[in-house]
């Protein structure tokens, strides 16, 4: 569910008309809602305490690290999991407690392991051989005990998109499941570590519970045999990966997700941590762009829009689908045409959809790209020097910008001439 939906013929962000906004920040720009973040929360904690799981939710900041959508969901509890100092940095800046959050991803630096180590955060989930031996050396420089979870790579096949599964054999996260024992016991025997649990994420966009289950089953497997060598296991990072529906998948509930979690982990007496991200805010936010040209060419009409690949990735990095709606619904009598929506960047690829059903559309006229909360904002760049996009946060009947458009003198100030020039 969002809060997204038309009111006498114009599409609303809660209370606030999105034709106002286009007018006032100007056009493209991302807008989410509080009240959908809310209730994607609030609807996943639920789930898991009536599951009767000890669980902390890890917003995976990756989806969306907007501060305001950060400090949002912390203020209902959330901590967060983060892949970068630039990531932990912003969680911070957001107001998450440094003991709700951790860390992952494959390549941590010294710097970066450094910098979480001084501030004390809830735990580093180690991916390599190589990282725990970094991270000891630089948790005992500083005198202290790193709580660290191992992830292991459990080689369950997530069925999803080539590109964002994670739990293979031959991908390049976590450590393989064969060698997990033997690395355990280095890390038990390493100065500055302090192992607490085991960590395991095998995708995104998960939307059968099959693989979550494979993936728990061995997970709790190997937290056996870990406890038979000695080593107390205290907490389980389950990773995140429930999907959400951008065309006509029907993922499974969080309520179905926490049962499944519940009925194979439950019994182990471990705190659970999971992070969520395209489930929390994917549907919390939209992309509204406005219309520039309708081109007539020689096989199908072009809607061409302001917005742009680097503004909205997704269908060009993995022929994702996104839900496109007018602002304001069709003319009475209107019907509907086959287009292609595309973008003004110098690439095919800069392509949102092709052949889809739209009432005919005008030059001005405004569109919104649904289910754009996740891996939208996070993942544009200037490509074509074209700026950054603005982030608006919709509350009831009020709006704020939450991240402005830099304009093109901010944009040149970042770079300069060498004196040679």
């Amino acid at each position: 569910m969002n809060h997204f939906e038309y009111t006498d013929g114009e599409l609303y962000a809660e209370e606030v008309a999105l034709s106002r906004i286009a007018r006032e920040v100007g056009t493209p720009f991302y807008c989410y809602s509080t009240a959908t973040l809310k209730r994607h929360y609030t609807v996943f904690a639920d789930a898991l305490k009536a599951a009767g799981l000890d669980a902390t939710i890890c917003f995976a900041c990756k989806a969306n690290p907007n501060i305001a959508v950060i400090r949002t969901l912390a203020n209902l509890g959330a901590g967060a999991d983060v892949v970068s100092e630039g990531e932990l940095r912003q969680a911070l800046a957001a107001g998450v407690p440094a003991y709700r959050i951790v860390f992952s991803g494959v390549g941590k630096t010294r710097h970066e392991l450094e910098f979480a180590v001084a501030k004390g955060i809830f735990q580093i989930n180690v991916e390599s051989e190589p990282e725990l031996r970094l991270l000891s050396e630089v948790a005992s420089a500083r005198g202290v005990r790193m709580p660290i979870s191992i992830r292991v790579n459990p080689d369950v096949d997530a069925g999803t998109h080539a590109k964002i599964t994670t739990g293979k054999k031959e991908n390049k996260f976590g450590i393989e499941w064969t060698r997990a024992r033997e690395v355990y016991a280095l890390a038990n025997s390493l100065p500055g570590i302090e192992v607490v649990g085991v960590a395991c994420h095998i995708g995104s966009q998960l939307t059968e519970l099959d693989p979550f289950r494979d993936a728990f089953l061995r997970v709790r497997d190997l937290v056996a045999m870990l406890r038979a060598d000695g080593i107390a296991i205290s907490r389980l990072d389950m990773g995140g990966g429930l999907g959400v529906p951008y065309d006509s998948e029907i993922p499974p509930s969080p309520a179905a997700y926490a049962e499944v979690m519940a009925s194979t982990l439950g019994d182990l007496g471990c705190r659970i941590v999971v992070e969520p991200g395209r489930l929390l805010v994917g549907n919390a936010g939209i992309l509204v762009s406005r219309v520039v040209y309708v081109k007539e060419g020689a096989t199908r009409t072009f809607l061409i829009v302001d917005a742009a690949m680097n503004d909205l990735m997704r269908p060009a990095l993995y022929d994702a689908y996104h839900a496109i709606v007018p602002v304001h619904q069709a003319r009475p009598g209107e019907g509907l045409v086959e287009v292609d929506v595309v973008g003004p960047v110098c690439e095919s690829g800069d392509t949102f959809a092709k052949q889809r059903k739209l009432p005919p559309m005008r030059s001005g006229d405004l569109l919104a790209f649904g289910t754009a909360g996740a891996y939208g904002a996070a993942m544009s760049s200037t490509y074509n020097t074209r700026p950054l996009v603005p982030e608006v946060l919709v509350k009831d009947d009020a709006y704020a910008v939450v991240r402005a458009r830099p304009s093109y003198e901010d944009m040149l100030a970042l770079e300069s001439l060498p004196d040679w020039l």
